[in-house]
């Protein structure tokens, strides 16, 4: 039966760094500290700027580990984005913050991986959605003007220049 310890921590990304509590954790699992931090910041480098949950599922006997990362939430991507503490209570009456459409291009991209969406733009309606529910305004419009124009084709020549990052992802 494996020996499995889990150590999770809460990193900037792109900024994970030996000191405690992550450095110690690894260094008592008798991981290379150096090596699990170099792979804990190239995956989290994406979301540089947020505070990442990651957890490390160490195998003691063998010292093979897995790492898997816990995303913000989508409002709190789209808020960091704004500078915006928190939704609005009113989100049909009172604004937050407004944010251009490649804005809500790049939180689609980041969550790529929770999404249901089989393509760049219908992620980006689902993000939409979101920013719509929370106050947020795209292009000085609401959300949901933005998807009929996004359904028209308007943002096409925006969404071609992300779909290859999309399809790395």
């Amino acid at each position: 039966m494996a020996r499995l310890k889990v150590i999770k921590v809460q990193v900037e990304g792109g900024k994970a760094s030996n000191a405690p509590p992550l450095g110690p954790a690894l260094a008592d699992a008798g991981l290379n500290v150096a090596e699990v931090v170099s792979k804990i910041n190239e995956m989290t480098e994406p979301y540089r700027g947020h505070t990442i949950t990651v957890k490390i599922i160490v195998d003691l006997d063998t010292k093979e580990y897995t790492i898997s990362l816990e995303l913000p939430t989508t409002t709190s991507l789209l808020l960091s984005f704004v500078g915006a503490a928190e939704p609005s209570g009113d989100p049909a009456h009172k604004k937050v913050g407004n944010l251009s459409l490649e804005d809500i291009i790049k939180v689609a991209l980041l969550k790529k991986s929770e999404l249901n969406a089989k393509n760049l733009k219908a992620a980006v309606k689902t993000i939409l959605g979101t920013a719509r529910s929370i106050g947020l305004t795209v292009e000085g419009k609401d959300p949901k003007e933005v998807v009929a124009e996004l359904n028209k084709g308007l943002y096409d020549d925006v969404l071609k220049k992300y779909e290859v990052e999309w399809q790395r992802r």
